[in-house]
């Protein structure tokens, strides 16, 4: 899990950022690394509107597919896409060899967000071999009913990845209400019904553009098991990148 900070509209330091983070998870033993949502520009952040790329065409997509092959890991990243005149916050799995395994659109994107980004509508999973795995991303896991992830759950995915940009008003008290209880309660439930893991993984830093300007993402990224607990915790802070190693085992 790749708590890595990212910067609101500075593509080349967020791609440097999630690069060092590969290659130190790889070289450790990884076979897969989660980065956050829109690593590449930024939730909500202006830029996209001018530097959003196609998927897999686009020139970050491309790095990131090399990033993979290179280490030989499936890597999962939130990245911007431009498709025509639509602009959608994205999200992508990548195989050992740098292939395209999933593209999800977001769908439970907030209000605010839209003026941004299009809205995504299916849900997919794929083969691998470690089982199925499916993609969704942020707010997605609270979609009403849970209907995001459960759609992933009925289709057998043993694995769900999701960037994350988990954020919070800059006068947030962590000691007075520690964060993540509303992940639990959307992670948990789908994990007991159909016995599999989540991977939320947040970025760090201040968000600079959009209604949300001046809250701060804190990372606090978590994996859940199919018992609905908690099997792994990467820091909480506006500081707090981190790579959080933990082992799932095979059935």
């Amino acid at each position: 899990m790749a708590q890595i900070r990212v910067i609101g509209g500075d593509l080349r330091s967020n791609l440097l950022r999630a690069e060092r983070a590969v290659e130190t998870a790889a070289a450790a033993g990884a076979d897969i690394v989660i980065l956050p949502e829109a690593m590449d520009l930024g939730w909500t952040h202006h830029s996209a509107i001018q530097l959003a790329e196609p998927i897999p065409d686009g020139a970050t997509f491309e790095h990131l597919s090399h990033l993979a092959a290179d280490h030989a890991i499936y890597l999962c990243a939130g990245i911007t896409e431009q498709e025509g005149d639509a602009i959608y916050n994205s999200a992508v799995l990548i195989d050992r060899r740098g292939r395209l395994l999933i593209k999800h659109r977001k769908i439970n994107e907030l209000e605010f967000a839209k003026k941004i980004y299009r809205t995504g509508e299916e849900t997919q999973v794929c083969a691998t071999e470690f089982g199925k795995v499916g993609v969704m991303i942020c707010a997605d896991a609270f979609a009403d009913e849970l209907h995001v992830s459960r759609a992933i759950g009925r289709k057998g995915a043993r694995l769900i990845l999701s960037p994350c940009a988990w954020a919070v008003p800059a006068d947030y008290d962590h000691d007075a209400l520690p964060y993540g209880q509303l992940w639990i309660d959307s992670y948990a439930p789908v994990a007991q019904e159909f016995k599999l893991w989540i991977a939320g993984v947040s970025c760090v830093g201040k968000l600079r553009s959009g209604e949300w300007a001046g809250h701060h993402c804190i990372g606090s990224s978590m994996l859940v098991n199919p018992d609905g607990k908690i099997e792994a915790r990467s820091p909480f802070g506006r500081e707090a990148e981190s790579l959080t190693m933990v082992e799932i085992p095979r059935d």
